[in-house]
C-alpha cells in the first residue's frame, strides 16, 4: 500500500491517504501510524547480487533557478547535455536544497543534517565547518574512495578547521572562502590550502562592471586573461582520469556559474548564442554561463564513456539552491515558483535533480519525491556499501530505493529550513526565516516576528494564496513541530582575516 502525507481541509490537518473504503481513524493516529511505518520500514534489497560500487560524482552549480534547464521548463537556455541525464536518467521535481544561501546549503549536504542541527547556518563566507563533524567525502574515503572536490567549498578558509584537505578530500582546487568565488578572473586559485597563481589576471578588477564579457587577452598588457571556471573544470577532468582504474571515487563538483559577478569571456562559443536577444547584459551572461556548464557537462559525461566507466559511475546534477535573479520576461528562471534565493518560498528552497547511472537506474523516470540535500550523505553510504558508518544524529534519508526501483523508501515525516537573515551593509544578523514541509503542506515565515504562512503545495506549488488564516490549528501544530526539530544554534565566529579583506 502507497501511504501519502496529504492534507485534508475537512479535518484542518496533516493525514495519511488510504482505502476511501476503509473504516477511518482519527488524524492524529493516521499520522502516527504514518511515522511509525516510514521509521521501520527498512530498505529490503531484490534477489540480485551486491552491485559494485560505483563512482559518484556529485555536480552542484551556483545560483541556476529552478526552471533555467530545459528539461525543467526553459523556453530561452537549451541544455541538451544536461537533458541526457533526463533522458538517460532519473528527474526529480520536488528535490529541495538544504538552505535557501550558498554556505548553510553545502554544510546540509556535507554533514546530512538539516538546518536545525547544522553547525554552519550563517552565510558571511568563511565560517568553518567543527572538526567534529563527519563530512561525506570523511565517510567515503574511509570506505577506500579516492575524494575530490573542484569549485567552491565556502566552509572554512585556509589554515582553518574547515578547510577541505582537513574534512576528508585528497584533493581539493578551487575556491575556499565564498566571497573569492564571486571572481571570475581572480589574481589566484587554491589548491590543498597553497594558493596558484594565476598570471594575466592581475588587475582585472581595478575598473571592471559587475556584469559583461570581456576579452581573453588584456588589451593594455597582452597577457592572456585565466577564466576560473575553464581551469576548475579541467581539474575536474583530470582527476577522473587519474583515479578511474585505481577503484571507486568520488568527485564532488560545486561549479560556481552562473553566481556572484557576472563576468564571461568574449571568445566562448555561448557568448555568440545569446548575444542579439533583446535582454539586459546580466541575463546575456547567467545564460552564457548556463551554457558553457552545459557544454561541460557534456564533455564529462563523453570522458566517462571514453574511459568505458559511465555504467560504473553515478552522476547527480543540481543547483545550490534557488536563482538569485528571476530576470522575468528575460530567462523566467523560477518558472511558476515563488520567489528567489534568500527566500524559504519556492524558487528559493527548490531545485532541479538530475541522477543517471546506466544501467541501474532506468531512463526517463520522474518523481515527485520531496527530499533534500541532507540525504545526500546516507545515499551515497548506501551507494559504497557503507551504511554501517552512518553517523548518530543525521537527519537524511537514503533515496537509493527510489532511485533503483527496489525496496521500500522511506520519507521524511517533515522537511526543516532556517536562515538567520544577514544585512552585509551592517554585518547584522537581521531575523531567522523559518520553513517546514509535512506532506503537501508548507508552514513559513520570514522573520520571527512576522506571521506564519501556510501553502498547499499539491494544488499551489506557487505559493499564491494563504491558508493559515483558515486552518490555524494546523499553523499550531506545525510550528510546534518546528520546536521539536531544531536546536538553537550556537553562532561560529569567522577567523581572523588580512586588514581590509574579506578572505585570506
Amino acid at each position: 500500500m502507497n501511504h501519502e502525507l496529504t492534507f485534508d481541509p475537512s479535518r484542518d490537518s496533516v493525514v495519511t491517504a488510504r482505502n476511501p473504503k476503509a473504516s477511518a481513524p482519527s488524524p492524529i493516529r493516521r499520522l502516527l501510524a504514518l511515522l511509525f511505518v516510514l521509521s521501520a520500514a527498512p530498505f529490503c534489497p531484490a534477489d540480485e547480487p551486491e552491485a559494485e560500487r560505483p563512482n559518484i560524482i556529485f555536480i552542484m552549480v551556483d545560483d541556476l533557478g529552478y526552471a533555467d534547464l530545459s528539461s525543467f521548463g526553459s523556453k530561452t537556455i537549451q541544455t541538451p547535455n544536461i537533458d541526457r541525464l533526463a533522458t538517460e536518467g532519473f528527474s526529480f521535481t520536488q528535490c529541495y536544497s538544504g538552505c535557501t544561501v550558498c554556505a548553510p546549503a553545502r554544510a546540509t549536504l556535507m554533514t546530512g543534517k538539516h538546518m536545525g542541527h547544522a553547525a554552519v547556518r550563517g552565510n558571511t563566507g568563511g565560517i568553518p565547518l567543527p572538526s567534529e563533524e563527519v563530512t561525506v567525502a570523511e565517510l567515503l574515503k574511509q570506505a577506500d574512495y579516492a575524494t575530490g572536490g573542484f569549485g567552491k567549498w565556502g566552509l572554512g578558509d585556509i589554515d582553518t578547521e574547515g578547510a577541505p584537505e582537513k574534512q576528508g578530500f585528497d584533493l581539493f582546487f578551487g575556491y575556499y572562502h565564498q566571497i573569492h568565488a564571486h571572481y571570475f578572473y581572480p589574481d589566484y586559485l587554491v589548491r590543498n590550502g597553497k594558493k596558484i597563481a594565476l598570471p594575466g589576471n592581475e588587475g582585472f578588477y581595478d575598473d571592471q562592471p559587475q556584469a559583461g564579457f570581456f576579452p581573453s587577452t588584456d588589451p593594455d598588457t597582452g597577457k592572456v586573461r585565466q577564466y576560473s571556471q575553464n581551469l576548475i573544470f579541467e581539474e575536474t577532468l583530470d582527476f577522473i582520469r587519474s583515479c578511474h582504474q585505481d577503484g571507486p571515487f568520488f568527485c564532488y563538483v560545486p561549479w560556481t556559474p552562473p553566481h556572484g559577478r557576472y563576468e564571461f569571456p568574449a571568445d566562448d562559443p555561448a557568448t555568440e548564442e545569446y548575444a542579439s536577444r533583446p535582454w539586459s547584459i546580466k541575463a546575456k551572461v547567467i545564460a552564457a554561463m548556463v551554457s558553457q556548464v552545459d557544454r561541460q557537462v557534456g564533455a564529462l559525461l563523453d570522458l566517462l564513456d571514453e574511459l568505458g566507466i559511465a555504467e560504473q559511475t553515478i552522476v547527480f546534477f543540481c543547483s545550490d539552491h534557488g536563482a538569485a535573479e528571476r530576470l522575468d520576461g528575460e530567462l523566467n528562471s523560477s518558472g511558476i515558483l515563488k520567489d528567489r534565493k534568500r527566500s524559504m518560498y519556492e524558487g528559493g528552497l527548490r531545485t532541479p535533480m538530475l541522477v543517471r547511472w546506466p544501467g541501474r537506474i532506468a531512463p526517463g523516470r520522474r518523481s515527485d519525491l520531496p527530499w533534500y540535500f541532507p540525504d545526500f550523505l546516507p545515499t551515497c553510504l548506501d551507494l559504497a556499501n557503507a551504511s554501517d558508518s552512518l553517523p548518530e544524529g543525521i537527519d537524511g534519508i537514503s533515496v537509493l530505493p527510489t532511485l533503483l526501483n527496489r525496496g521500500l523508501q522511506k520519507r521524511h515525516p517533515e522537511l526543516y529550513w532556517e536562515w538567520p537573515r544577514y544585512n552585509w551593509r551592517t554585518q547584522q544578523y537581521t531575523g531567522l526565516m523559518q520553513a517546514i514541509r509535512m506532506g503537501d503542506m508548507k508552514l513559513l515565515r520570514h522573520a520571527s516576528d512576522q506571521a506564519w504562512e501556510l501553502y498547499n503545495l499539491a494544488t499551489d506549488p506557487g505559493e499564491t494564496t494563504d491558508l493559515a488564516a483558515s486552518y490555524p490549528s494546523l499553523v499550531r501544530r506545525m510550528s510546534e513541530r518546528i520546536d521539536r526539530v531544531r536546536k538553537p544554534h550556537q553562532p561560529i565566529p569567522e577567523p581572523e582575516k588580512p586588514a581590509g579583506r574579506r578572505y585570506r
